[in-house]
């Protein structure tokens, strides 16, 4: 089971500003796939390239890790003050109806800095349509309350990110839209039927799909109508049977963070690794606890040895890692510290964010 490399399906977060033996343990013993900052690892453009490059340092002869961010504009930006300032995604909807390749631009944009500064992927954009005024976690960060507009400037934003060189997400399929709870606090359930579900949340993934988007992250959400008994993150009935077999997507599956309540409170993480490998997930979250990424990674040699996942699913996982890494990773280099300091924050990309705050 060590030949298989089952850290490589697994990213994980930790604490502070550089790497510390946790992190070395992670990418050099147990080969995780690779890593995600957040606001509390970055605090400058030179401190977050030198990260970067010991981070990239701890590759090893076969594996190089995978550097990711949250970076989607507005408030959820992990490299605010850094990087050239962009507005929420609703924001973006809006000006996108006079300037209709602003979605593309800003992706390529938001890509070619990010890939200044060392990172690999980004999981970005959202892509649940904002139904629900009272939902607490969505609001902004979707481009619209549209489903089609949604979807046409989701698939232009990908578009310009990954022909710019970074790996995107779409998140947070089924659809997380129109949700009145926060599942990092608690399980929603979104109760409508399932013609409403297939003609509003589900039609923005069917776009990023046929953009060729690399990745999708899982909700942690309940929708009855599609499976009354499992949230969609550990359901085969939606990820296996819609996702893989309806849409045929066969990029990699990434969990939303495993460490939220919606699934944290409900189940061991054995049982999340298990029945979510089962449900068609390629690659886990564990965005803070380096205990919980080791246990979850001790979870997968016990559940393999036990025979209650079967090793061609997870063959079929690493392949999708692996193939995702050869895309957008390539013969990976190290973030080079003048070449992002011509790059972020340049004349034309800031002149661009002058105009969306003038317009």
């Amino acid at each position: 089971m060590k030949s298989l490399n089952l850290g490589q399906l697994f990213i994980f977060g930790f604490d502070g500003l550089s790497v510390n033996d946790d992190v070395r343990g992670l990418l050099k013993k147990e080969v995780a796939a690779g890593v995600i900052l957040f606001a509390r690892n970055i605090t400058s453009l030179e401190q977050v390239v030198e990260l970067n490059r010991q981070i990239m340092d701890l590759r090893t002869s076969e594996f190089a890790p995978l550097i990711s961010v949250d970076q989607e504009g507005g408030r959820v930006a992990r490299l605010k003050e850094i990087c050239t300032p962009v507005p929420n995604m609703r924001t973006i909807g809006v000006l996108s109806q006079n300037f209709p390749d602003l979605p593309y631009r800003l992706g390529a944009m938001m890509a070619r800095e990010m890939i200044s500064l060392g990172f690999h992927l980004d999981f970005a954009p959202v892509l649940d349509v904002d139904t629900n005024p009272l939902n607490p976690i969505i609001g902004d960060r979707s481009f619209a309350t549209d489903a089609h507009t949604v979807a046409k400037l989701g698939a232009a934003f990908i578009n310009g990110m990954q022909e710019a060189g970074l790996a995107a997400c779409a998140k947070h399929f089924p659809g997380h839209g129109d949700t009145d709870k926060d599942s990092h606090l608690d399980l929603p359930i979104l109760r409508h039927d399932k013609n409403r579900i297939e003609t509003i949340e589900l039609l923005p993934f069917q776009a990023s799909i046929k953009a060729k988007v690399s990745s999708i992250m899982t909700a942690h959400i309940l929708i009855p109508a599609l499976d009354a008994e499992f949230p969609a993150t550990l359901s085969q009935l939606i990820l296996h049977n819609i996702l893989r077999e309806k849409f045929k997507f066969n990029g990699v599956i990434f969990s939303d963070d495993l460490e939220m309540k919606a699934v944290a409170d409900r189940y061991e993480i054995k049982e999340v690794i298990r029945l979510g490998l089962l449900a068609g997930v390629d690659a886990f979250l564990i965005c803070k606890d380096i205990a919980k990424t080791h246990e979850a990674i001790s979870a997968l040699h016990e559940l393999i040895t036990e025979g209650k996942v079967p090793i061609s699913r997870v063959e079929e996982a690493l392949i999708r890692m692996a193939h995702l890494k050869q895309r957008f990773l390539g013969a990976p280099a190290l973030a080079d510290l003048n070449e992002a300091k011509n790059i972020v924050r340049s004349r034309p990309h800031l002149a661009l964010a002058q105009n969306w705050a003038t317009t």
